[in-house]
């Protein structure tokens, strides 16, 4: 049996809507890539939108499509700015989007923090949430869990919610590759 994505039983390392926005943040980040455009047209969000549980106002317009594009720049800085630079971007983005926490429950899912209202803008709800997750790994000093994927020619971003933080490469394949590569050059140095 699952609750809101998550197997019951299993023990999370952070609450449930902390560990879904940090998984959506990093995939919108990946979502421009070197691989192209992963949010091509509207029905890319739907798409999204969907993986990711998402509710409240989804518009399905070309302009809420690319208010969410232009949002990936500022969360992939997060990956790479000390905490000093990841508080300053986190507290702008509650601050612009007027976040004010509160308890809710919707949709059989457990009581979690929304800080806008459902009706707020998809761009603004995923900024938000983001920042509220990435507020979370601060103050339980916890940001060595935001991660670039390990392989030489990816450039996604990744969350390590395992419990000993041996989470390496990202979900595109980058860990299978990286293990063939290893395992060719295994199998070439024993034939020298």
């Amino acid at each position: 049996m699952t609750l809101g994505g998550t197997p019951t039983g299993v023990k999370l390392l952070f609450a449930h809507d902390t560990e879904s926005s940090l998984t959506a943040a990093a995939a919108l980040v990946n979502t421009e890539g070197r691989d192209g455009e992963g949010l091509p047209d509207v029905a890319a969000l739907d798409t999204f939108y969907v993986a990711h549980a998402y509710t409240g106002r989804h518009e399905h317009t070309d302009a809420e499509l690319e208010s969410v594009r232009e949002l990936r720049p500022r969360l992939r800085r997060i990956w790479y700015a000390d905490t000093d630079e990841i508080v300053a971007i986190v507290n702008g983005l509650l601050r612009e989007n007027d976040a004010l926490p509160q308890l809710i429950t919707h949709d059989d899912e457990p009581y979690h923090f929304h800080a806008v209202p459902r009706d707020a803008p998809l761009a603004v709800r995923m900024a938000v949430e983001a920042a509220m997750a990435m507020a979370d790994l601060v103050r339980s000093g916890e940001l060595g869990r935001l991660r670039v994927c390990d392989h030489p020619d990816c450039d996604n971003v990744l969350v390590d919610l395992s419990k000993n933080r041996s989470r390496r490469f990202c979900d595109a394949n980058c860990g299978n590759r990286a293990a063939v590569t290893a395992y060719r050059a295994r199998k070439a140095a024993g034939r020298r």
